[in-house]
């Protein structure tokens, strides 16, 4: 039986993604400070993503966000990022995880604040039906499936 997915590798010789964000301009040049190495497609799973993302000083993770259907982790392996949520701000370190349950309305993102790098590990299911909400900006995203999402300003114009 032939295999063309990788069994095991070094995540940091993944290359980073070539294309830094799928967000519509204006939002996708705010995420040039960061690098998102594209893990679990290399191994073939379908049912949820993985991610090593770095965060260069001043950049953010995400736009500020809150998942329908989506649940999501992180788990911090170097720097110090700002975890942003309705609750507030809390500084995260090395070793510290946190989780954001689909349908809260609980928006967040990682700020790095710092002069370091921030790495950390994210994972993510792919929910069918999924939309995103974002609100801090005018911004909404509808999952199509397939890796596929379509952007909307908030009364439904498209991008």
């Amino acid at each position: 039986m032939r295999m063309d997915k990788a069994v095991a590798l070094n995540a940091h010789s993944v290359e980073p993604r070539a294309k830094k964000s799928i967000y519509p301009q204006p939002f996708a040049a705010r995420m040039e400070k960061r690098e998102k190495r594209v893990l679990g497609d290399l191994f073939g799973l379908t049912n949820f993503g993985v991610n090593l993302t770095t965060i260069k000083p001043g950049g953010i993770s995400a736009l500020r966000h809150a998942h329908f259907t989506q649940d999501e982790f992180i788990y911090i392996i170097e720097g110090s990022p700002t975890l942003i949520t309705d609750a507030g701000e809390t500084l995260l370190q090395p070793g510290m995880c946190a989780g954001f349950r689909h349908g809260t309305g609980d928006a967040h993102q990682l700020a790095n604040r710092s002069e370091s790098d921030v790495v950390y590990l994210e994972v993510g299911d792919r929910s069918p039906h999924d939309s995103v909400s974002y609100p801090d900006d005018d911004l909404v995203a509808i999952f199509e499936g397939a890796g596929q999402w379509r952007f909307t300003h908030k009364d439904g114009e498209p991008y």
